[in-house]
Order: structure tokens, then sequence, then C-alpha cells
């Protein structure tokens, strides 16, 4: 499948990992994982896969946007009612994002970012999943991260984040809290030995 990617050696990011680095200084993005949807010289965009939101459950959240009304909750495929709402950023915390399997795709309104990575942000998506028509694997997620042109490239040189590799697998593992271990572990880096003050890897 074609997508709007990069050539690898152009510097851009998009479909890899961001890991937030202990000198990371915006505590909203402290021991974060991020899948970078989009990457160029006008900015960056991704989404946040490992902090759930607190306090809602995607059944709720259908309900919320009158997708299953509560008299019909009893309808919705199994196992959604444990799919996870996250965090996906602070920018338009109140707008879904769905980053899904390469098995659905919308020619109108999903952004393929790899092969086996796609990303949605229409109510549509919602409605396929509540119907058991969604994609195989589906991360939902409330807002997103965004950087100004040049901003990402700043905080990656002072040690802010380091990239590596997507893997599907670890975008959608339901053990949120293992993510961030996951992605370090992938580049060979032991949490434990990170220290504030450590070097470009």
């Amino acid at each position: 499948m074609q997508t709007g990617s990069h050539s690898e050696d152009d510097g851009y990011l998009d479909g890899q990992l961001l890991v937030a680095m202990p000198s990371m200084g915006d505590p909203r993005f402290s021991r974060s994982v991020i899948y970078l949807c989009a990457h160029s010289s006008e900015g960056a965009m991704g989404i946040v896969i490992n902090q759930r939101a607190p306090n809602i459950s995607f059944t709720e959240l259908l309900e919320q946007l009158n997708i299953v009304p509560t008299e019909d909750r009893i309808s919705v495929p199994s196992g959604l009612s444990a799919m996870a709402v996250h965090l996906g950023g602070p920018v338009e915390t109140g707008r879904g994002f769905v980053l899904h399997s390469a098995d659905y795709f919308k020619s109108e309104s999903t952004l393929p970012i790899d092969e086996s990575v796609c990303l949605t942000a229409t109510i549509d998506i919602l409605r396929d999943i509540a119907k058991g028509s969604g994609p195989n694997k589906a991360l939902l997620a409330l807002g997103y991260a965004g950087w100004a042109p040049g901003q990402l490239e700043d905080e990656i040189q002072s040690n802010g984040w380091l990239n590596c590799p997507a893997d599907p697998e670890l975008i959608f593992d339901p053990e949120v809290d293992r993510k961030y271990n996951k992605a370090l572990g992938s580049i060979g880096i032991d949490p434990i030995r990170l220290v504030n003050d450590s070097g470009h890897a």
C-alpha cells in the first residue's frame, strides 16, 4: 500500500515511536510512548499509546456520542467493554482518534501511516467497531500530541525523546503499563539504567 510517508533517509520519523527520556521537561509526556502519525517540515503529530483516559470506558464513550444508546449496551460485541480509551495527547482532547490495523480502510477518512497501521478520526469507525465490522486491532485515543515546525527536532536534540521502529504488537498491546519498558527494550535500553543526563543513544 502506498502511504504518504517519506523515505527513510530524509530524517522524518512518521511511522516510528517516540519514547520520552527522563530529561523530558513536560510532565504531560513523562514516560510516554508516542506513535508518530505525521512528521514533515510543517511539524509533527502523534498519538500517545500508553496513557489510559481515567473514568471512561469505550462503551461509555459510545453512549456519550449516541453511537450505542444505553438500552442497547447489551448488543455491543463482547470485548469492547474492556477496550481502553487512551489519552492521545493535550491537543483537541474532545476529539477521538483511532490507530488501527490496515484491514480497515475508508478512502475519504483513513490515513495510511505504514503498511500495517492507519489512522481514522471520524465517528464512522467507532460505529463500525460497535457493530463488529471495524478493524481487527484498534487503539482509541482522545486528543493528540502536536509539534510546530522544528520543535520535535529540537526536543530530540536536547535528549527529550528517543525514536525507534514501531512494532504493531507493541502499539496495540492491551497491557498499557508495559509499553514504555518494551519500547526501550526494543532498542536495547534497560529503563533502570536511564539517568537524567544521558547522552545521545
